[in-house]
């Protein structure tokens, strides 16, 4: 098989929501279709990509650096031993092919989008949903039968309120969410803790509920917060500092007997080790959050996974952030510790199948072919216009 040709444009999510560093009022992302040589029921088939919410659009990178690299390169140098399947470790260094090392920011968010898209397209060539084909080929081949889902919300909003945050808290729960996360350093402590003990009422425990700081804290302000927080026994403590401050996070988790979680906002496998050797992270307790959409895409993913094999962490320490179908399909692949929801947010890309059902905190896995993103009307309606 060959690609034939790839397309990408941009996606709005924007919202009105904001978290301690930013708003969504702008956000969008990049949509891709990888078009390849093979035919289905009279059409090609074509793989689908998106970028996580929180980082932007990355239409520049894809169109100028990846896309040619991957149309010039030979087909036969990006197939796998069997000379006939796509192998996505191929492809993706052949988009990597004269990029320097470091610089693990934009890039690696553009490579991620592609990436997702090429292993959507092996695995419905292979006529198997992903979680199927990443088992047999990464995994154990005995995927997990259902993914751990915690709702991720709580955001500060215009007019919204302690009541209108303990009303969004209580639909988490009926819509069969059993934990629930909150938004935490948009405001002075004494207000956040006011809100952290609204949300503690509804949930009723502490080990329901997860707080996120976006790592918006200087080290006084992180270990304040730590303090105030370490009575209510909370799911986890997130990202209490800048990511890539590991002094700080060290001295935080030093202080924080509760589990901290942190890890979205790192994008290369040499960050994650780093902050394994240097951050202070704790194999028996803490989250890591690091996002295979974003961080380039599921082939680096792997690497940052062997590392943390070599370093003692088990892989249900791993929950990925972004809270969409494509981490689905690895958690379960995988055998992670779970997978983000943002319910009724970062419409239409991020989210689960438009009838997916969450049930005690647990969500089954799609059963199409490849990621399954055709069972999400308002994404594919986007996704299909690319390739028209």
């Amino acid at each position: 098989m060959r690609i034939v040709d790839i397309f990408e444009a941009r996606l709005p999510i924007s919202s009105t929501i904001r978290n301690a560093w930013i708003d969504f009022t702008t956000m969008d992302c990049s949509i891709v279709a990888v078009v390849s040589d093979v035919v289905r029921d009279g059409r090609p088939v074509v793989g689908y990509g998106f970028n996580s919410n929180g980082r932007y659009s990355q239409g520049d990178i894809i169109r100028r650096r990846l896309v040619p690299r991957l149309l010039a390169a030979p087909p036969a140098d990006l197939l796998a031993d069997d000379g006939e399947s796509l192998d996505p470790s191929r492809a993706w260094a052949a988009m990597m092919a004269n990029e320097k090392p470091g610089g693990h920011g934009e890039r690696s968010v553009a490579v991620g989008v592609v990436d997702m898209a090429l292993f959507d397209l092996v695995a419905k060539i292979a006529d198997m949903p992903l979680w199927q084909w990443l088992s047999e080929h990464y995994g154990d081949g005995l995927a997990d039968d259902d993914v751990a889902v915690y709702a991720a919300g709580g955001y500060y909003e215009p007019g919204k309120g302690i009541r209108g945050l303990e009303d969004e808290m209580r639909g988490f729960l009926d819509a069969g969410y059993t934990r629930v996360k909150m938004k935490i350093g948009g405001a002075e402590i004494a207000d956040d803790l006011a809100r952290v003990e609204a949300v503690l009422a509804v949930v009723g425990s502490g080990a329901s509920l997860a707080v996120d700081a976006n790592g918006r804290f200087d080290l006084e302000t992180a270990l304040a917060y730590a303090r105030a927080l370490e009575p209510y026994g909370l799911a986890w403590y997130e990202e209490p500092s800048d990511p890539l401050d590991y002094l700080t996070h060290s001295l935080v988790t030093s202080a924080y007997d509760g589990p901290i979680a942190t890890g979205e906002n790192l994008f290369s496998s040499q960050d994650a080790r780093n902050l394994v050797r240097y951050g202070g992270v704790r194999p028996d307790r803490d989250i890591l959050q690091f996002d295979p959409a974003l961080s380039y895409g599921l082939v680096e993913y792997l690497r940052t996974l062997a590392m943390l094999d070599s370093h003692g962490w088990s892989r249900r320490s791993c929950i990925p952030h972004g809270g969409h179908q494509f981490a689905l399909h690895v958690a379960a692949a995988l055998k992670l510790g779970g997978n983000e929801s943002y319910p009724g947010e970062f419409y239409p890309a991020g989210g689960f199948s438009d009838g997916a059902v969450v049930e005690q905190g647990r969500l089954a896995l799609p059963t199409s072919p490849g990621i399954g993103l055709e069972e999400k009307a308002a994404l594919y309606s986007a996704l299909r216009a690319l390739h028209r």
